[in-house]
């Protein structure tokens, strides 16, 4: 298997790729070069150091998709849905208005984690999200997500007694 007969732009813009700091670019350049200029899949893969099978992968995808070849595909899958839709995604937003304590929760506070945590167990989600996910959920809500901090302070001059006190 050979690459099929390139012109004159397409071996200059080959060269040309062979000065790519991207590694990816640069070994398909330089296959693609190699199997015009006659060489088989077994020399081509035996200097560039990979498989057979590999070369005549990128020949194949340089036949489909011309200099297209010299850009990685996407490895999302095609047929992924978003774990929240819209429905979800509001049912995730009224939950996050209620306390963390009404899920038999120990925490007052939500964290991504606790919400993730929580989601699955209000089945919307299948499993228990990253929180990234979590976080990607509520930027299509619009909601910006800052963890809570804890200000407590009080007037009272007792105050830090009282809580060393009840805490203690």
């Amino acid at each position: 298997m050979f690459v099929h007969m390139l012109t004159q732009d397409e071996r200059a813009l080959l060269v040309d790729a062979l000065r790519s700091k991207d590694a990816f670019v640069l070994r398909r350049a330089q296959v693609l070069l190699a199997s015009s200029n006659g060489l088989k899949a077994g020399q081509i893969a035996a200097t560039y150091g990979c498989s057979d099978q590999a070369v005549r992968n990128i020949i194949r995808d340089y036949e489909a998709r011309a200099l297209g070849a010299l850009t990685p595909l996407s490895k999302a899958r095609k047929d992924q849905q978003p774990i929240f839709d819209q429905q979800k995604l509001e049912a995730l937003q009224a939950l996050l208005h209620r306390s963390p304590r009404d899920f038999n929760k120990e925490s007052s506070l939500w964290s991504l984690q606790l919400a993730a945590i929580v989601a699955h167990e209000q089945h919307l989600t299948p499993y228990v999200v990253s929180i990234e996910t979590i976080r990607n959920a509520l930027k299509r809500l619009n909601v910006g997500w800052q963890r809570a901090k804890h200000w407590i302070t009080s007037p009272d001059p007792d105050y830090e007694h009282k809580k060393n006190d009840y805490s203690g």
